[in-house]
C-alpha cells in the first residue's frame, strides 16, 4: 500500500513523532493509522517528555464515591484545550485515576503515577498512551482522598466540570449538604473559618489595610478600630463560616448551621487549571514566524 504524505502528516499531528517515524509505521501497519499509534507507543514516554513543555491549563477535574459513601476522591486532570478535555479517551483516563485513587489512597501525583489502573496500565503508562493517541500534554495534576469519618459527604461538580467540591458535613440533611457544596463552589472561601486561614495572608492584608487607614488622617484610637473592622470584614468574606449563605444572604453559613443544628468539618474544592498561567496566543506573530521559517 503506498503511504501518502497527507497520512503521514496526519499521524505526526497525533504523536508528535518524526516524519521517518511515522512513515515506517504506516508502513509497517499496511496505512493503518490507529495501529501504527499502537505500533509507536513505546515511544510514547519520548513523545510525553516533548509535550510536557506544553502549557496544560485546561481539563476537567472528577468526583469518584465508594459504595457507601464515606470516601470520595477528588482529581483534577489537566490538557492544553478545552476540546481534548471533553474528548472521550480523556474522560475515561480522567475517570480511571480517580478510581485508582479511592482505591489506593495515593494522592500524590508522583507516586500515582506508578499505580495501577484497572485496565492493568500504570497511570503513567495509560498517560503516555493517551498523549500519542490525542497529540496534547496531559497531566495529572493533582488529587485529595476524603473521608466522612463520623459525618457525611456531600459533593458538587458544576455542568462544565471544571469545578468540583466535596464537603465534609453532620447534624444535616443531604439537601442542605448539596447546598453547602454549591456554596462553596460558587464563592471559593479560602478556609472553614480564621483558623484555617494562612497567618502570612492575614499579615498581609493587615498591613495594606493599615496603610489604608493611616491615609485618612485619623487619630490613632479611631483608625485601630478601623482597622479591626476591615479586617474582621475581610475574614467573613475569606471564610466559609463566615461568608453569606448564596441561597440566602441574610443569613451567614454559620448563622444557618447554628440554626439547622449541623456543622462542617472540611471541604475541599478543585478548579481546573486555577493558578495555572496560561500561554498568551498570538496568531498574526504564529502565522509571520511561519512564514519566516518557509522563507
Amino acid at each position: 500500500m503506498t503511504i501518502t504524505a497527507a497520512m503521514v502528516k496526519d499521524l505526526r499531528e497525533r504523536t508528535g513523532a518524526g516524519m521517518m517515524e511515522c512513515k515506517k509505521a504506516l508502513a509497517e501497519t499496511q496505512g493503518d493509522i490507529e495501529a501504527a499509534i499502537d505500533l509507536m507507543r513505546k515511544s510514547g514516554a519520548l513523545k510525553a517528555e516533548k509535550k510536557s513543555g506544553r502549557i496544560a491549563a485546561e481539563g476537567r477535574v472528577v468526583i469518584t464515591l465508594n459504595a457507601d459513601q464515606t470516601k470520595a476522591a477528588l482529581v483534577e486532570i489537566n490538557s492544553e484545550t478545552d476540546f481534548v478535555a471533553k474528548d472521550t479517551n480523556f474522560i475515561e483516563f480522567a475517570e480511571a485515576v480517580a478510581a485508582a485513587v479511592l482505591s489506593s489512597g495515593v494522592t500524590d501525583p508522583s507516586a500515582l503515577a506508578n499505580v495501577a489502573l484497572a485496565s492493568g496500565q500504570t497511570v503513567e503508562e495509560a498517560r503516555a498512551a493517551l498523549i500519542a493517541k490525542i497529540g496534547e500534554n496531559i497531566q495529572v495534576r493533582r488529587a485529595q482522598l476524603i473521608e466522612a469519618g463520623d459525618g457525611h459527604l456531600a459533593t458538587y461538580l458544576h455542568s462544565n466540570n471544571k469545578i468540583g467540591v466535596v464537603v465534609v458535613y453532620t447534624g444535616a440533611d443531604a439537601e442542605l449538604g448539596k447546598d453547602l457544596a454549591m456554596h462553596v463552589a460558587w464563592n471559593n472561601p479560602a478556609g472553614l473559618d480564621e483558623s484555617s486561614v494562612p497567618a502570612e495572608r492575614i499579615a498581609r492584608e493587615r498591613d495594606i489595610q493599615l496603610d489604608i487607614v493611616m491615609q485618612t488622617g485619623k487619630p490613632r484610637d479611631i483608625a485601630e478600630k478601623m482597622l479591626e473592622g476591615k479586617m474582621r470584614k475581610f475574614l467573613s468574606e475569606l471564610t466559609l463560616l463566615g461568608q453569606a449563605f448564596v441561597k440566602d444572604s441574610a443569613v451567614t453559613v454559620a448563622q444557618l448551621l447554628k440554626n439547622k443544628n449541623a456543622s462542617v468539618t472540611s471541604f475541599a474544592r478543585f478548579e481546573a487549571g486555577e493558578g495555572i498561567e496560561k500561554k498568551q496566543e498570538n496568531f498574526a506573530e504564529e502565522v509571520a514566524a511561519q512564514a519566516r521559517q518557509a522563507g
